[in-house]
């Protein structure tokens, strides 16, 4: 395996692959046609120095790949949105133009990320605390209280994820979360780019943020092993301040991950894979044309190909 760089996002019935400070958003839209929008993006890395830093990097990562995928998802969401005529907006809406005018939708999409955030922070990490809690008048290890706690945050995330996925759409974004990560383990392991070897690599990829979020969950308990708070207040705070800490420190392993192929990082890297079993599904071969499009925007893969598997070359 040899470390290319790319890395993306599924969307509404497309994929978002990244390289550098290029995107590409490619659409498979109703009329079957593939649509690709590329753009430019600068990492919040690269604007402040200070948040390119080992173990700080990580939390402002997490922030560009929303953003990105804010943006992808807007535009993919373009192409199905109902062709009924709108209904006349509310006074509430009018109100919102007049106050941030063509800053509108940017304003909804900070809203929208802010907002899933919170619930993210509430559903995830305070929530397992507080059913945890329960039991603390029957187990007054702190150790085992981490470790059930853990255990609780795990099993919620895969309800929620087990749940949503009865979704039909979300089970098309699975696919094409599939197809995102054949697509870069297809050029990761020296093999042209088309459908065909797309198909047949993996849909599991290392760097995949499914794996990111199990890693947060296991170095969570690490850390609420070893900080402990008496009063419940302080516990609230506790797991609300240590996030950034805690997604800096996840974030460095599955960068070292994703650049390593020795057997150990390997070993460490597989709970974090057979997780992804929740969050990907096998793409048809509309899908990973798509992916491919994506890819093409803004990776040159063959002179990839050329460079670190010279050997493979006809």
């Amino acid at each position: 395996m040899k470390y290319s760089g790319i890395g993306g996002q599924a969307v509404i019935e497309g994929i978002m692959m990244k390289n550098g400070d290029e995107y590409a958003t490619a659409v498979r839209k109703p009329d079957g046609v593939i649509e690709v929008k590329k753009d430019t993006y600068v990492s919040l890395g690269e604007r402040v120095k200070l948040f390119s830093l080992p173990f700080i990097r990580g939390v402002f990562s997490f922030a560009d790949s929303m953003i990105l995928g804010m943006r992808s998802l807007t535009f993919s969401a373009s192409f199905f949105e109902d062709d009924e005529e709108s209904p006349e907006p509310s006074g509430f809406e009018k109100l919102l133009e007049r106050i941030f005018g063509e800053k509108l939708e940017k304003a909804l999409m900070s809203i929208v990320m802010v907002f899933s955030v919170i619930m993210a922070i509430c559903i995830f990490m305070v929530l397992p605390m507080f059913i945890a809690n329960i039991f603390r008048h029957f187990i007054k290890t702190q150790t085992v209280m981490a470790v059930l706690e853990g255990v609780l945050r795990l099993s919620i995330f895969i309800a929620y994820i087990k749940l949503v996925s009865r979704m039909k759409d979300i089970q098309r974004t699975f696919m094409y979360h599939g197809a995102e990560h054949k697509c870069i383990n297809c050029l990761e392991h020296g093999l042209e780019l088309n459908v065909e070897n797309v198909r047949n690599s993996s849909k599991e990829h290392k760097r995949c943020g499914t794996s990111f979020l199990l890693i947060v969950m296991i170095i969570s308990i690490l850390f609420f092993m070893v900080i402990r708070v008496e009063t419940l207040p302080m516990r609230i705070v506790s797991r609300i301040v240590l996030i950034p800490v805690i997604a800096g420190v996840s974030y460095e392993f599955l960068r070292l991950a994703g650049r390593s192929d020795s057997k150990l990082v390997n070993l460490l890297s597989r709970p974090g894979m057979w997780m992804q079993g929740l969050t990907t599904k096998e793409p048809d071969d509309d899908m990973i044309e798509v992916g491919i499009a994506s890819v093409e925007a803004v990776f040159d893969w063959r002179e990839f190909l050329k460079k670190n598997f010279p050997e493979k070359e006809a």
